[in-house]
């Protein structure tokens, strides 16, 4: 069965489908989650919810839209996001300060094949300092574009800027 087949049979309400769908994107979800909160058990839980929500809103997707992973990793991102977000989260955890992630990206070893599944580490290793710190706050820790702009003591157009030139920078990157 193809990959497009299998999306439909999931969007069919198909449990073989999902639990094809589930075995062939876990490592990537659960790497993407975990490098948002930084907890194993919390990855988990908010993989499973991923994974349901993905489920119960499987009409929602559209590949005219886009591939299928990227769906299901905004899905997972937005909920780690959101857990990281939440009161008690915030009660249990503290956020990682800038040094911890640039040593993250840059040791080869820190990057298990888990969290470096989709391929991401190449690329944002070959970006320059600004955009590894603009592109840490936004889109590892979750950051809202002020609350980067007062972490990193800069115009919050500096940061949307910024933003918008590193994702086009890695973009580029990907593409060619």
């Amino acid at each position: 069965m193809t990959l497009e087949q299998t999306i439909i049979k999931f969007q069919q309400k198909d449990e073989k489908a999902f639990e094809t769908l589930y075995n062939m994107y876990r490592d990537s979800m659960h790497g993407t989650i975990y490098n948002i909160v930084r907890d194993y058990s919390i990855a988990d839980e908010v993989m499973q919810d991923v994974f349901i929500k993905a489920w119960h809103k499987s009409d929602t997707y559209s590949s005219k839209k886009g591939r299928f992973f990227t769906w299901i990793l905004n899905i997972a991102r937005n909920a780690a996001i959101d857990k990281t977000r939440s009161k008690n989260f915030k009660k249990t955890k503290q956020n990682l300060n800038s040094d911890f992630f640039v040593d993250i990206i840059e040791t080869s070893d820190s990057l298990d094949d888990k969290t470096d599944a989709i391929g991401i580490k190449n690329f944002v290793t070959k970006l320059g300092q600004k955009c590894k710190d603009v592109i840490e706050l936004l889109y590892f820790k979750g950051y809202t574009q002020s609350e980067a702009s007062d972490t990193l003591e800069m115009p919050i157009g500096t940061i949307k800027t910024r933003n918008r030139n590193c994702i086009k920078e890695l973009r580029n990157m990907v593409l060619n």
